[in-house]
């Protein structure tokens, strides 16, 4: 959620966006320039012509998700929490997979039901699910990927975050999930702490000028947090296609059976920037060989290892449930990618 208190100059806020990935972008393209100058223009046009092809996907992302914050929307997370402990785990899953907030966004919100004793089962659910998906995401994966694929990645994020909740419940009197918490939560994340609306969301938020500048703030955060990744992305994706062996990769992911997709785990755990810049990557990896189900077990076992899903967990539990959150999403990743290689 935007803080629309704050009176930070421009200038420093400008600073703030110039992030690892545009740094990361610029020292590719001055790599390949200086390495090989003839490749530099066309590294740079497939990279504008990938992201043109791309923006009707990401305005509706960027619209769609400041509407959400507006409205605060966010708020009704609070009722997956309510009940009994299996209902808490099936809305939580359903929440995590469908709405807008990054993980280390509702850093706050979990830290607070965890403190008033909400079961660590529906909170697994909810975090294991979080990161996997969003509208955001679904609508670039689908644009890029295809609706086949994005459904069943939404999908295999609720499953996911159902098994975490579900053998979190079943495990609860385990020493894993014994006294679970960090004696001093350590809260904070890449979205900062923010306090978001209280109470009911308001959904023609327009009527309301605080919720109008949070529209507007949202947008523009969206709109440069998507551009970023996916320059670096498509930036990655030329070089790749230029200088990698289609071969190699088919070799090493390509094929039938379980060996790819527990490689593509694996590789995607400790090596995942951001699941908006791995659609792209993956999509060439696609073409170059890449097995569908290998695809679908390296998107989904990064999205919980990438930086802001672990630090989002790993701020407010022990070592040891940090532990099951990556066993949890590396068996629900294998599983979801057997699954899909077998459909698709």
């Amino acid at each position: 959620m935007a803080d629309t208190s704050s009176n930070t100059p421009f200038w420093p806020q400008v600073r703030a966006r110039i992030s690892w990935a545009w740094m990361a972008s610029a020292a590719i393209l001055l790599a390949v320039a200086v390495l090989d100058t003839p490749q530099f223009w066309p590294s740079v046009t497939f990279a504008a012509r990938a992201l043109l092809n791309t923006a009707p996907f990401i305005l509706f992302a960027v619209l769609a998700v400041a509407y959400l914050k507006a409205t605060g929307a966010e708020t009704l997370l609070a009722k997956a929490f309510e009940g009994r402990e299996t209902r808490m785990i099936v809305f939580a899953a359903l929440l995590g997979g469908l709405s807008p907030f990054c993980s280390c966004e509702v850093i706050p919100f979990i830290a607070a039901l965890l403190a008033v004793g909400a079961p660590l089962s529906a909170v697994m659910a909810f975090w294991l699910a979080s990161p996997l998906m969003d509208p955001a995401m679904f609508s670039i994966t689908a644009g890029v990927l295809g609706m086949e694929f994005a459904t069943a990645k939404l999908l295999a994020a609720v499953g996911i975050g159902l098994m975490g909740g579900l053998g979190t419940m079943m495990l609860k009197s385990s020493p894993v999930f014994a006294d679970p918490l960090r004696a001093k939560p350590k809260v904070g994340g890449c979205c900062g702490v923010k306090k978001p609306f209280q109470g009911k969301p308001v959904w023609r938020f327009w009527q309301e000028p605080e919720r109008r500048e949070v529209f507007r703030s949202a947008a523009l955060d969206n709109a440069l947090f998507l551009l970023k990744w996916l320059t670096l992305a498509y930036i990655i994706e030329a070089v790749m296609i230029h200088y990698v062996p289609a071969d190699a990769v088919a070799s090493v992911l390509g094929g039938s059976g379980l060996m790819p997709i527990l490689l593509a785990a694996l590789v995607g755990m400790p090596a995942y920037l951001n699941g908006y810049a791995a659609v792209p990557l993956v999509s060439e990896l696609l073409n170059m060989g890449m097995a569908d189900g290998a695809a679908m077990s390296f998107m989904l076992a990064g999205g919980v290892s990438c930086i802001p899903a672990a630090i989002a967990v790993w701020a407010l539990v022990k070592p040891r449930v940090f532990a099951a959150y990556l066993a949890f999403a590396l068996a629900g990743s294998i599983v979801a990618g057997l699954a899909w290689g077998a459909i698709a």
